[in-house]
């Protein structure tokens, strides 16, 4: 089997997370710049086998999009043009930065760690993973 690779794309910075070969486990990857964001994410596919990604669908809590969808939109569209043998597809991100705050301090991590931004994207990816591997099982 191949990872899957999730992704909560942010203008400045971009949480990614990724499944272990088998999907079994979600764990945090790592936080990079948008803007080196589709050169990380090729150089990645080359090293590890990837069978899918998953982006964070931005959504407000009403369901209307947010103003960061149409970012995704064009990030996914790249991705889909540049790179088709790996599907990318959307999946509700509503709330995982609340959940990632949350898991942080249940974590019992301190005040600075929690304000790390970096930090909050990367488990809010892991989040995203995650509920996407718990819905396939359903």
């Amino acid at each position: 089997m191949a990872r899957i690779l999730s992704i909560d794309y942010g203008k400045k910075r971009t949480g990614l997370a990724v499944t272990d070969p088998l999907q079994l486990i979600a764990g945090g990857l790592a936080t990079v710049s948008t803007s080196e964001l589709f050169d990380y994410l090729k150089a990645y596919v080359e090293r590890e086998q990837v069978e899918r990604i998953v982006i964070g669908e931005p959504r407000q809590p009403n369901g209307q999009p947010s103003e960061n969808l149409a970012r995704v939109q064009q990030f996914a569209n790249r991705w889909r043009k540049q790179m088709p043998h790996i599907p990318i597809e959307f999946y509700d991100e509503r709330f995982t930065s609340v959940l990632a705050h949350q898991a942080m301090l249940d974590g019992g991590l301190r005040k600075k760690a929690r304000q790390d931004k970096a930090l909050v994207d990367e488990i809010s990816a892991t989040i995203i993973l995650q509920d996407y591997m718990r819905s396939r099982k359903l």
